[in-house]
């Protein structure tokens, strides 16, 4: 073999080697991202959740102040 072809397979192993390198830790850094990304969707929904369920609870609460503040009427009412 003559030093030029052994020169062209050095360097076809040295792209590929840094090539495939690059491509690992390219996958690397999308995936953490995509972790954090998960993890941040998790945590509004978790928020969203909460805030149905406070909605829930505020609507009965109005209810309970209606029936008290009627219940208060008739008292007074009857004196």
């Amino acid at each position: 073999m003559t030093e030029s072809v052994l020169v062209a397979i050095l360097s076809l192993f040295g792209t590929l080697a840094g090539t495939l390198g690059g491509i690992v830790v390219s996958n690397k850094l999308v995936n953490f991202r995509l972790q954090q990304l998960e993890e941040k969707v998790q945590a509004h929904n978790h928020l969203v959740e909460r805030t149905y369920r406070l909605e829930g609870e505020v609507e009965l609460l109005h209810e309970h102040i209606k029936v008290a503040d009627h219940r208060i009427k008739d008292l007074e009412g009857c004196i």
